[in-house]
């Protein structure tokens, strides 16, 4: 089997599980690429990192590169997999391409893969043929309690994984793609006809949003107040999280139909999140009746923490963090972008733009967002769009 050279950029949890997990096949090189320096201190020390899997069992792994240096990290690379947050990945694509190989296929791609990550890469890797861009709908397995460089807890794993390339790629390339995913993670790599039906798909931004909405928006229990201790994401969601969460994932149903129809795509696989989780969770839901019952008795939710930092002014408790990836990227780079495109087919999305506004002002302004690569004349031309 030949050696397969695989360049994480993000050491993050996702990166972490996912390096891990990569050092336990034959003849796979993992290089990670970080601005972490205590990873990078770690690896110096040979400390090796370990994965705490869901039955109590360990995977331990060495990586052969952890760097801060985009050239060695991705100079010889078949396959660079991004895990930074959506409004990180456009300066990692500007650190790596001058560094990308030019004399062989390289497969880019990101995970999870929303927030049109096919038109940024398109934008940003401009004139270079030999990369295959594509994105992975949705992370692999849930992943948490990170220690940098030494430990990550993982937690359910999905049934099926679903991957869809920018709609440029061949056949060619969509085929050996799927043979490099296969090797890394398993028969269980299913490639999509269109990116839409990742950019579509509802995920993190409505769940996250909608959540923290319910928690501290103008209607929320918390509002304007503090928490006495920092609360999981899930089995702690609030009913009116729940509710908005089932109007938006709705609202964002309408806007697949509306997309299929005037554009003659076939989003079917795009289904609804409860939906999703069902599919892709099974067994770990204890209560599939409703939406809220399956976020509160999903076992590969348990323990995932809300993004919470301590209270200002030396206050007792905790406030929901302005900085996380909540709000930089599922709002910025997700509900903007499902906004917009709403507005571009006069298609009414109010539970999303409540929600949106309301946030916007929540992180005191959008420094940036996904309307800084969307094509502007989407959905004009049908290639743009794919």
């Amino acid at each position: 089997m030949n050696l397969l050279k695989v360049a994480i950029c993000g050491g993050g949890r996702t990166g972490h599980l996912n390096a891990i997990l990569f050092k336990q096949l034959p003849d796979v090189q993992v290089s990670m690429l970080t601005s972490n320096l205590e990873i990078i201190e770690q690896h110096a020390r040979q400390t090796p990192m370990q994965a705490l899997l869901p039955d109590g069992s360990t995977l331990q792994a060495r990586l052969d590169r952890v760097t801060t240096d985009a050239r060695i990290a991705v100079e010889d690379a078949d396959i660079v997999i991004i895990t930074v947050p959506a409004h990180a990945r456009p300066q990692t694509l500007r650190d790596i391409a001058p560094h990308l190989n030019a004399s062989k296929p390289v497969y880019i791609g990101a995970i999870p893969g929303f927030c049109g990550f096919d038109w940024l890469a398109e934008a940003t890797l401009p004139d270079r043929p030999n990369l295959v861009i594509w994105g992975m709908k949705d992370v692999p397995h849930t992943a948490f309690e990170l220690t940098p460089g030494r430990s990550i807890k993982m937690g359910g794993g999905k049934s099926q994984l679903y991957v869809a390339t920018h709609a440029r790629e061949p056949q060619t390339a969509r085929r050996q793609l799927e043979k490099i995913l296969t090797r890394l993670y398993g028969p269980c790599v299913t490639l999509l006809e269109n990116y839409l039906e990742i950019t579509l798909t509802p995920g993190n931004p409505i769940m996250h949003s909608s959540v923290i909405y319910g928690l501290i928006g103008p209607y929320g229990q918390w509002h304007r107040k503090i928490f006495p201790q920092r609360m999981c994401w899930w089995t702690e969601c609030p009913e009116l999280g729940a509710y908005f969460l089932e109007r938006m994932d709705q609202e964002s149903q309408d806007l697949c139909a509306v997309i299929s129809q005037r554009m003659g795509i076939d989003l079917s696989s795009v289904k609804s999140l409860k939906q999703e989780i069902v599919e892709a969770y099974g067994e770990q839901i204890r209560d599939p009746s409703s939406m809220l019952s399956i976020l509160r008795t999903n076992q590969a939710y348990n323990d995932i923490l809300a993004p919470m930092v301590p209270a200002a002014d030396n206050r007792a408790g905790y406030v929901i963090e302005r900085e996380s990836r909540a709000f930089n990227e599922d709002v910025a780079y997700g509900l903007v972008l499902l906004v917009e495109m709403a507005r571009r087919f006069d298609l009414k999305v109010p539970y999303i733009e409540e929600v949106l506004q309301w946030s916007v002002d929540y992180m005191q302004g959008l420094r940036d967002s996904a309307l800084d690569y969307f094509p502007s004349h989407w959905p004009r031309m049908t290639n743009a769009a794919a």
